[in-house]
């Protein structure tokens, strides 16, 4: 009775800070002051100071702004129209055609901004106005994209992989080779789906019109290629083992400053634009990671991960049942929150009970953010749903409705998943075995 009576106190200062337009930070610490002074007798100066300085004092977290600051670069290297011109002429014979610039267009751009938000809003800038100027049909663009904007969360570099690697202690070299093949299964259900569909209405896909050669191709795609490249390049190295996940981001924003001389769009403003943006995102998410630290000392010092990890053992729950119940929390979660905070806030309490069942974190860590995507779509409050609507000033109806079967998608991925934990798990088993 007296975890229920805590629990009860604990969300529902939560929720009221949170429905009080408090930061997500601020909430947390908050939260991990009343757990102290209403349920110990620890001193919370001290946990505070301590716990703040261990969340955030660490190598570890070197990686993220680099990496941030990699993804605004290049964000300012006009990319989306980059990737629209140098993607379309080699999707021309694809069912579905340009309908898989969208899926693929978004796969790159993950790769480079790591955000849900930002993946979807700036290939829909250029893809959208295009698309329907072609004449495909509205209704399946806007859902092609809200499902693909989802990639950005998954698709290392990461930064929600390097938010749960922190706060999980799992290493993040680990984690961004476990997303590879996941990301590569999510993109490819998709463009699956979008060929299936436009094979069964070909009067809804227009003729091909990029009759090109292979050389005018390549042409095509000359701006686009070497930042193909320099993600490979990124990836590569920390699979390969040549550099640490730190290292290679380092390389990555190297790389994307001489792109973005080479192309001629590296400027003072546009350099101070992107350290500028890299610096709030980052301090942001450090904010967040400092307050859910604090949290998680907090909710030890209460011993209620304990007990609920406890509770876990005593009902034998397996841990597929104990997966779909958190599957259902993240979607809800997810309705309100971004991804980064729905992961600190939820790893102080459920990692106890995860190691308590027996499940693998770093296949956790991959779960975690495949499910957060797929809450980014939930009908009818996803986060990508105001994106979409921004974009295109339909009804939000319109677009959860659009983006249901990508929704459903991710279902059947999350599924995949379960049943076959090895999508996840068998790359790194492979990097680490390799000598």
């Amino acid at each position: 009775m007296d975890l229920l009576i805590q629990s009860i106190v604990l969300v529902g200062v939560l929720f009221l800070l949170l429905g009080g337009g408090f930061w997500v930070a601020m909430a947390l610490a908050a939260v991990g002051l009343v757990a102290l002074e209403m349920f110990s007798s620890a001193p919370p100066g001290l946990i505070m100071s301590t716990s703040v300085w261990g969340a955030t004092a660490t190598w570890t977290l070197a990686s993220l702004p680099l990496f941030v600051w990699m993804g605004e670069i290049l964000f300012r290297t006009k990319l989306s129209e980059d990737m629209f011109r140098g993607l379309a002429p080699w999707l021309g014979r694809l069912p579905g055609r340009l309908i898989h610039v969208n899926i693929l267009g978004c796969a790159v751009f993950a790769a480079v901004s790591g955000s849900s938000a930002a993946t979807a809003m700036t290939v829909g800038k250029m893809a959208i106005p295009e698309l329907l100027r072609r004449g495909y049909d509205e209704r399946f663009v806007i859902g092609s994209l809200a499902g693909s904007g989802t990639l950005g969360l998954l698709i290392p570099p990461s930064i929600i992989l390097i938010v749960y690697g922190v706060s999980a202690e799992v290493s993040i070299v680990q984690l961004f080779i476990a997303g590879i093949l996941p990301g590569v299964m999510v993109a490819g259900l998709f463009m699956t789906y979008a060929g299936i569909w436009a094979l069964m209405r070909p009067g809804k896909v227009p003729a091909n019109d990029f009759k090109l050669t292979f050389w005018e191709k390549v042409k095509a795609s000359r701006r686009l290629i070497p930042v193909l490249l320099l993600i490979g390049f990124v990836i590569g190295s920390i699979y390969q083992g040549w550099a640490t996940a730190t290292e290679a981001a380092a390389f990555g924003v190297f790389g994307s400053l001489v792109l973005s001389a080479a192309t001629g769009s590296l400027t003072w403003k546009s350099f101070s634009e992107s350290l500028m943006g890299a610096t709030r995102t980052s301090c942001m998410i450090v904010f967040i990671i400092a307050g859910a630290a604090f949290l998680s000392v907090a909710m030890g010092y209460t011993g209620i991960p304990r007990t609920l990890a406890q509770l876990i053992r005593d009902f034998d729950l397996s841990p597929y049942w104990l997966l779909v119940a958190l599957t259902v929390l993240f979607v809800i979660l997810g309705c309100f929150l971004d991804g980064i905070s729905v992961v600190v806030l939820t790893t102080a309490v459920i990692l106890p009970m995860v190691e308590a069942a027996g499940i693998d974190l770093l296949w956790f860590g991959i779960y975690v953010v495949l499910v957060v995507e797929m809450s980014q779509i939930t009908p009818p409050v996803g986060f990508n749903l105001f994106v979409l609507q921004g974009l295109t000033g339909r009804d939000i109806l319109y677009v959860a409705r659009a983006a249901l079967p990508f929704f459903l998608l991710m279902v059947v991925a999350v599924g995949l998943l379960m049943a076959f934990p090895e999508i996840a798990t068998w790359l790194p088993a492979q990097a680490t075995a390799r000598p």
